[in-house]
């Protein structure tokens, strides 16, 4: 087969292509594979920080579905049967208004920690950094440090190197797929999903996202990593629109580490000409993007602070002071503010104003979830038989009613109805309602001629009053729900 590029040769000008006078093209590609990075393991103060976020998320996610509320799964996402429980809360997909509240107040939640601390959630919480830093430490603890990875890596494929990358790659997809399974295991019972493991019996659905999400875990945590910070997530983008000069982000104090430049521990730098920085490269290396954050803020960088742990030992051993590469904001190192300047000016108008509406928002949340009411009802006229005439002349119309018990008992209802005069129910039952279940009824509402003929022709505003019945309640506690419709009056 013939070469594609043989089939359209292009002669370029060599002068224009940025040649040399001999006549040679320089030819740039416009792609350019990714250099695989080799992050130093790392230990401190913020590394110790990002590890108990680690562990506390994943208990929280591995933890959650094996937990029992009511005999029933604490958090259940039952999308067959439309019911969504959380602790002692039953949701329903007309609960949405909740998700939403919910996603509001994440949004601004990250603005606000964004434009206090740059990419906090990047850094410590965010899913792609924590999976990310359990499968490097599988792969420290398999094939060793970064030295160790480098060599293997670069060496014959010898009974060390396949062995390790074989456990290695064990160990990693058995972590994706138990991060399918618990993740599937919130919207199936996780005991019923634990029970067909034992037999592989999965339903195609559940096969599906239990491999896909695991592959997804796999291939972000385990090949991706800082390809998905860097390129798919849109938070690297639009980061700088949140940020300003009093935003604590992670900077290297230039002037105080120019220039660089290796020495003795005994060499005193000023007599050399050299600032702190020693130029040893480990902020380099221990990054998980591969930046320099000696050449100043970049959008690569997630925020995660190992630089700063790993020049913090260096400082050490060189018995330097610490923050050389530190948490700072551009005003404080351009004007030497001291610790308190900083965070009075961290505490800015914009911050506050975030501050203020996330409060509000949560507290609205908190409010509305707490005078919830136990039952939800829906009224829908049936439009089959808009208006019919029955005994004694009466004008009746249909209608469905659907009552959502939100609660875990049993629950008894009485209906009622109002908005013209002489309006009555056909029957007035008591609904009773299993916990947890929605429940369709049928009614017909009555309207006395002599009635309809004083209201008119047309469609006429009416009001179910739907009322929880319960003796052992005070009757001080009723709860009432009021639901609108129309009652159509024939010509």
């Amino acid at each position: 087969m013939s070469d594609p590029a043989s089939l359209n040769p292009i002669t370029p000008d060599p002068a224009s292509a940025g040649g040399g006078e001999d006549g040679t093209v320089a030819i740039v590609s416009l792609y350019q594979s990714q250099k695989k990075i080799y992050a130093r393991a790392v230990s401190g103060l913020f590394a110790t920080w990002r590890w108990a976020l680690v562990w506390a998320t994943q208990i929280l996610f591995y933890g959650l579905p094996w937990l029992m509320w009511n005999g029933r799964q604490a958090v259940l996402l039952d999308l067959g049967s439309r019911r969504f429980y959380i602790g002692g809360l039953v949701l329903y997909p007309q609960d949405f208004i909740y998700l939403t509240a919910l996603l509001i107040i994440s949004a601004y939640a990250l603005f606000l920690f964004t434009a206090v601390a740059g990419r906090l959630w990047c850094g410590y919480a965010c899913p792609q950094t924590v999976y990310t830093e359990i499968f490097m430490w599988v792969e420290l603890k398999i094939q060793g440090d970064r030295a160790q990875r480098m060599k293997l890596d670069e060496g014959p494929w010898n009974f060390n190197r396949v062995w390790r990358t074989a456990a290695k790659q064990s160990a990693w997809i058995a972590m994706g797929l138990w991060t399918g399974f618990t993740f599937v295991g919130y919207f199936t019972p996780i005991r019923t999903l634990a029970q067909e493991a034992s037999q592989l019996g999965f339903g195609p659905w559940e096969w599906f996202w239990i491999l896909f999400y695991g592959f997804a875990t796999y291939g972000n945590a385990g090949y991706m990593r800082e390809q998905v910070c860097k390129y798919m997530c849109p938070y690297a983008r639009f980061q700088s629109a949140m940020f300003d000069r009093d935003t604590l982000i992670i900077s290297y104090d230039t002037e105080r580490g120019e220039p660089r430049g290796s020495r003795s521990r005994k060499a005193d730098p000023k007599q050399l000409g050299l600032g702190s920085c020693i130029d040893c490269g480990l902020c380099v290396q221990v990054c998980p993007t591969g930046i320099d954050i000696r050449k100043g803020l970049q959008y690569e960088c997630i925020g995660c602070a190992a630089c700063i742990d790993v020049c913090d030992g260096i400082m050490d051993k060189m018995a330097y002071p610490k923050g050389l590469i530190r948490y700072a904001t551009e005003n404080s190192l351009a004007e030497h503010l001291s610790w308190r300047d900083i965070v009075r000016r961290v505490m800015r108008p914009r911050v506050m104003i975030y501050t203020a509406i996330l409060v509000a928002i949560c507290t609205a949340f908190v409010v509305s979830i707490a005078l919830r009411s136990p039952f939800r009802v829906d009224v829908v006229r049936d439009r089959a038989s808009l208006a019919r005439i029955v005994d004694d002349g009466r004008i009746e119309n249909i209608y469905r009613l659907q009552v959502m018990n939100a609660t875990e008992q049993l629950q008894r209802y009485r209906v009622s109805v109002s908005g013209l005069p002489g309006i009555a129910l056909a029957d007035v039952p008591d609904l009773e309602v299993k916990p947890a279940e929605a429940r369709w009824v049928t009614l017909g509402v009555q309207v006395a001629p002599e009635a309809a003929a004083q209201a008119g022709a047309g469609a006429h505003p009416i009001e179910f009053q739907i009322e929880r019945v319960d003796p052992l309640v005070d009757a001080s506690a009723t709860v009432r729900v009021q639901e609108k419709s129309t009652f159509i009056v024939p010509r």
